[in-house]
């Protein structure tokens, strides 16, 4: 019976679906779409799919939304419309009314298909509507003629001598118009925006897009030719013909309208620029690196909206307004106002993140911070955090050992470098120092808890919008164990493994990192995005070339009664998305990484090791469970207290990809696949035990683990919870020939789903 749900719930989707049109009132149908016919048999057909896809985007109303065909959406208002109880209010909200043919204007969407066709240049255009009927559904259909589109035979630019007109002409080069183009009025209205945006450049602050006139003549240019004449319009005002340079610049710290009445004469002066601030609540020279438009300079637009950028940059302030006024002492010169708006200077703030603790634990957590936006007048950031975070996964054999973290995190950051030496950047952010401590207390369950305790001091830049730097001068961490339990040091004594026996070693690492990260994730209107992060992470290095340490010929140094890890470890991790439609996206990830010891060490410290498995990871697998390659722990480990060890390696690849199609209101479903593993770098099989098969070589593929599943993700606003259901589909384990499993998937076993089946829950998507 279970095997048959699926289909039965799909029987039951189409059952609702072919239902619906029965809800419609008398005489109405049910409007299923628009449809474009593009008759001209001249027509390209990638040009007449482009504007077909173009042209039906818009038509108006939208019918209503469908997954696979079917408007569940609808079925789900149907059923519950007219009803006044709790669950049927709640289904309702989810559902939407039909959306009926009579509601559609075929004439004016006609009308509106009409004139984006003579936009581009089709200006002889026809649409005619219609509409194609069947029982109780209608369609709209649009049969269009588009005609000979319209190219360009030359651009004319001014020719006068003014500077106005100079200037035009002068940036003629990167035109958007083109001889041998298309007429199109968006490269237009573009082009006339370019202009505007290369004069605001050269201190033509006054001159804006309008003041740009495009003359089409069509007549003495050809057979389905145009000429464009560009054309500074003569009612154009007197001051937008100048040019005007910087005099002085005003800043209020403290945006109000008391403070905007204060007499500038009272402004404290600093630099290049006046400080309005009665209530001393910033110190001047904050500012420093923060204004870029300087006096005698020709005013341009990227050194304003730089200044403008990283006024927001430097924290304390919400909001910036500015204006320019021309100087009551030179018509030709302008003088800035800038009036900040701050955010409250202290604050309390909680958040959900996935993070990884400094022990190397990833998972949700939730913080409690305290926050001081400018502790000592100099926009520098204090933030004091509480940490609790954990991976929380059922089932899988997992039997209750899961990993919690808490701890407490100190971190200040100025938004400057804080160098020896003058270093400088010229772009719209501002760099920034930290200095940071922290405390992490790792519990894991049932077996041993680490403390750690780590410092940093880092810079961080932007390149620009997106491109940042991060260079950890000097990072410190030292890790200790307590309360390891007997179960824990039974495993140690059976498996004579040396991994397990490091992990509740006391660990000290120190050193340099650099990290460089690429997104344009941000960029929402593009259909493929991409997230690049790739690191290097350096310990004990210089220490152990002065110090001669090298633990194989048995001189290994230690600080503080601790050997210190010596090693180089790189990290690089790639994600892609691609948006299929404005609902759906396919996210890929991959990551690599390897970590080398040398001098001092011959095993990577625990806290930088590499792991996979769980809700952020291989989700169809526990936490820390798979590898090293093919190595998979006795059962006799623990004597039959159902824990797995933490399988750990020098080297990690792992794929993942995802299919993320939203279903309704604020429910997004995922259909995932994930493939990884990790290995050792050097075998360390012994007589008494080690991690046979763990080592990385040339069949390293042939020890993949591979897992997939479904989930789902409840957008809500603040955060994201997220629900996955995954199951192993290879099993790196297992003897060759025997490792693929999913010919013996299940789902009505119970055995197989207590064995199998492993439910995350998290917060956040997992890349």
């Amino acid at each position: 019976m279970i095997k048959h749900l699926p289909y039965l719930f799909l029987l039951t989707l189409i059952i609702g679906g072919c239902s619906n049109i029965k809800y419609l009132p008398k005489n109405e149908k049910l409007y299923t779409g628009a449809k474009v016919i593009i008759t001209d048999k001249d027509t390209k057909k990638s040009e007449a799919k482009a504007l077909t896809t173009e042209l039906t985007d818009l038509t108006r109303p939208k019918p209503n939304g469908s997954i696979l065909g079917l408007r569940v959406k609808l079925y789900l208002y149907n059923i519950s419309k007219g009803k006044k109880n709790f669950i049927s209010r709640f289904i309702n909200k989810l559902g939407e009314p039909p959306v009926l043919f009579s509601s559609v204007d075929l004439d004016h969407n006609g009308k509106v298909l009409t004139n984006r066709l003579q936009n581009k240049g089709y200006f002889r255009a026809q649409v005619t509507p219609d509409s194609a009927i069947k029982n109780k559904t209608a369609q709209a259909v649009y049969n269009t003629q588009t005609g000979p589109v319209f190219k360009i035979r030359k651009v004319v630019f001014p020719r006068d001598s003014d500077s106005l007109d100079t200037a035009v002409t002068g940036i003629s080069k990167k035109s958007f118009l083109k001889p041998g183009d298309n007429y199109n009025l968006d490269v237009i209205k573009n082009e006339r925006i370019r202009i505007d945006a290369r004069l605001k450049e050269e201190g033509f602050y006054f001159f804006s897009p309008d003041d740009i006139l495009l003359e089409v003549d069509s007549t003495n240019a050809g057979k389905n030719m145009v000429d464009l004449y560009e054309i500074v319009k003569p009612e154009t005002p007197d001051k937008a013909w100048d040019i005007y340079t910087m005099d002085k610049t005003y800043i209020y710290p403290r945006y109000s309208l008391r403070d905007t009445a204060a007499k500038l004469d009272s402004a404290v002066h600093y630099n290049d620029y006046y400080v309005i601030d009665p209530r001393n609540t910033i110190h001047p020279y904050v500012f420093k690196d923060v204004i870029a438009l300087h006096p005698g300079e020709a005013y341009n637009r990227t050194d304003h909206n730089q200044a403008l950028s990283r006024f927001i940059d430097l924290g304390p302030y919400k909001y910036v307004k500015n204006r320019f006024d021309i100087s009551p002492k030179d018509t030709l010169k302008l003088n800035a106002f800038y009036y900040l708006t701050p955010y409250p200077k202290k604050s309390l703030r909680f958040e959900t993140l996935v993070r990884t603790t400094s022990a190397n634990y990833n998972g949700t957590q939730v913080n409690l911070s305290f926050r001081n936006r400018n502790t000592f007048k100099g926009a520098e950031l204090l933030t004091v955090s509480l940490l609790g975070s954990t991976d929380l996964q059922f089932g899988g054999q997992n039997n209750g050992y899961n990993v919690y973290q808490a701890g407490i995190q100190t971190s200040l950051t100025w938004p400057r470098f804080i160098t020896p030496f003058n270093v400088t950047t010229n772009n719209g952010f501002l760099p920034h120092t930290r200095l940071q401590l922290e405390y992490d207390l790792t519990n894991r369950t049932k077996l041993y808890t680490l403390n750690t305790f780590s410092a940093s001091y880092a810079y961080l830049w932007k390149q620009d919008i997106h491109i940042q730097h991060e260079l950890t001068v000097f990072g410190f961490s030292y890790t200790n164990a307590a309360n390891v339990t007997k179960i824990y040091t039974d495993s140690i004594l059976h498996t004579r493994n040396p991994s397990l026996k490091h992990v509740i070693d006391n660990q000290l690492t120190f050193g340099p990192s650099y990290s460089y990260t690429y997104t344009n994730t941000t960029e929402s209107y593009k259909r493929n995005t991409y997230y690049y992060n790739g690191k290097i992470s350096l310990s004990g290095n210089i220490l152990g070339l002065v110090t001669g340490a090298d633990t194989l010929a048995g001189k290994p140094k230690a600080i503080f009664g601790t050997n210190y890890s010596q090693y180089v470890k790189l990290e690089s991790e790639l994600r892609y998305y691609h948006k299929i439609s404005p609902n759906i996206t396919w996210a890929s990830r991959i990551i690599g990484g390897a970590g080398l010891t040398y001098g001092n060490s011959t095993i990577m410290p625990y806290s930088q090791q590499f792991f996979v498995g769980g809700a952020n990871s291989l989700r169809g697998f526990r936490a820390r469970s798979v590898g090293p390659g093919s190595y998979y722990p006795d059962a006799t480990i623990t004597n039959g207290s159902g824990f797995i060890p933490d399988e750990s390696g020098d080297i990690k690849i792992e794929a993942n990809t995802e299919f993320r199609p939203k279903l309704f209101s604020i429910v997004y479903g995922a259909l995932f696949l994930d493939a990884g593993n990790v290995w050792l770098l050097h075998s360390n099989n012994t007589q008494q035990g080690g991690q046979p098969g763990g080592a990385f070589n040339k069949n390293f593929l042939n020890d993949m683990a591979v897992d997939a599943g479904l989930g789902l993700r409840f957008d809500l606003s603040v955060l994201v919870l997220r629900t996955d259901l995954g199951f192993p589909l290879r099993k790196p384990w297992l003897p060759d020939g025997q490792r693929w499993v999913i010919n013996k998937i299940d789902f009505g076993n119970g055995g197989w789903r207590g064995d199998n089946l492993v439910f995350n829950l998290a917060i956040g998507y997992p890349f």
